[in-house]
């Protein structure tokens, strides 16, 4: 199954939450928080355990971007490790190049950071890349390219007031520049996402 790519706002009123971090869809939520659909406002059925775990895999991968084979060769990949299989699950999600720049603060959301990705707006290492799925490691050192340094694109991430990023990470706004410090823990996870429910829907 490929990337979804309709409306937006559809996703986050059908899983109530925002999925996507923005203002936009925080304010669509605030302003119609039933699911979407001429009966949203009626339904009021008790989902089933079956639907409750599609949905927070649906959920997860809407959220970072991923397509069914992605997300399921992860899962697979998790299970080969004596950590928790959710925990092992998110924190490779959250090592996603794409995700990094995202929570690196270069970027509004995933979307767009994987875009910039796939355009080779970034190195890793010294190196151009252009694929957005690519697990970052520790000391990793992910730098938009030179030459676009000055581009209108990254503008306004140079002079954000207010520019955040994830404590494992040491982005350096102006030089458009992060490190992978360490990998993510348990704690920096996204508690948004119950990865239980999402293993049990592999599991079977």
């Amino acid at each position: 199954m490929s990337r979804y790519t309709g409306p937006k706002g559809r996703l986050v009123r059908r899983f109530g939450v925002d999925i996507f971090g923005t203002a936009k869809m925080t304010k669509l939520l605030e302003k119609r928080p039933q699911a979407p659909g001429m009966h949203g406002a009626n339904r009021q059925a008790k989902a089933s355990e079956y639907k409750k775990q599609l949905l927070e895999k649906q959920k997860m991968r809407f959220m970072y971007g991923l397509t069914e084979k992605q997300l399921r060769n992860l899962y697979l990949k998790a299970i080969t490790k004596k950590e928790a299989t959710g925990v092992v699950l998110m924190k490779m999600v959250e090592s996603r190049l794409d995700n990094v720049i995202y929570r690196a603060g270069f970027a509004k959301t995933r979307a767009q950071a994987r875009q910039m990705v796939n355009h080779g707006s970034w190195t890793l290492n010294g190196s151009r890349v252009t694929i957005a799925s690519i697990q970052v490691r520790e000391g990793d050192i992910i730098e938009v390219r030179p030459k676009l340094k000055t581009s209108p694109l990254f503008a306004a991430v140079k002079e954000e007031k207010d520019f955040e990023f994830a404590r494992w990470l040491k982005s350096d706004q102006k030089a458009l520049k992060t490190e992978v410090a360490s990998l993510p823990t348990a704690e920096d996870l996204d508690q948004m996402i119950d990865t239980q429910l999402i293993v049990e829907y592999y599991s079977k």
